[in-house]
């Protein structure tokens, strides 16, 4: 990603969506499947995609209806939240943000025994 983008929860709800499908989707496919979980109106799925558009975040084709597609991959996307979580609350130390992660008790033995094999295969 080239810029920081800001994207609500409700804006990346709509992301997930479309990165799961792995293809373009209009916006009636992209309500049916937010059904499951949120009861969304029409018009705040299509505020939400329009203001994805706006933002950079999505690409749209016109076709018989709009089809929409994400313009960055998930991956990447992660990846500079994540940079950025831990620039603005731990100065850009990563091992600050995992010395708090183990002082509060938030990782498992299992989560710390998949990051020694993770750290152990990298290094």
């Amino acid at each position: 990603m080239e810029k920081k983008t800001s994207v609500s929860d409700a804006e990346l709800e709509i992301l997930e969506v479309l990165w799961a499908s792995g293809k373009p989707l209009n916006t009636t496919e992209i309500r049916g499947l937010l059904e499951k979980n949120k009861k969304w109106e029409r018009t705040t799925v299509l505020t939400l995609i329009q203001r994805l558009v706006k933002k950079g975040m999505l690409e749209q084709e016109k076709r018989e209806v709009y089809y929409y597609r994400p313009c960055v991959e998930r991956k990447a996307y992660v990846k500079e939240e994540t940079r950025n979580f831990v620039n603005k609350f731990f100065k850009g130390n990563a091992g600050n943000m995992a010395a708090a992660l183990m002082s509060d008790d938030s990782l498992t033995e299992k989560d710390i025994e998949e990051l020694r094999d993770f750290f152990n295969s990298r290094f």
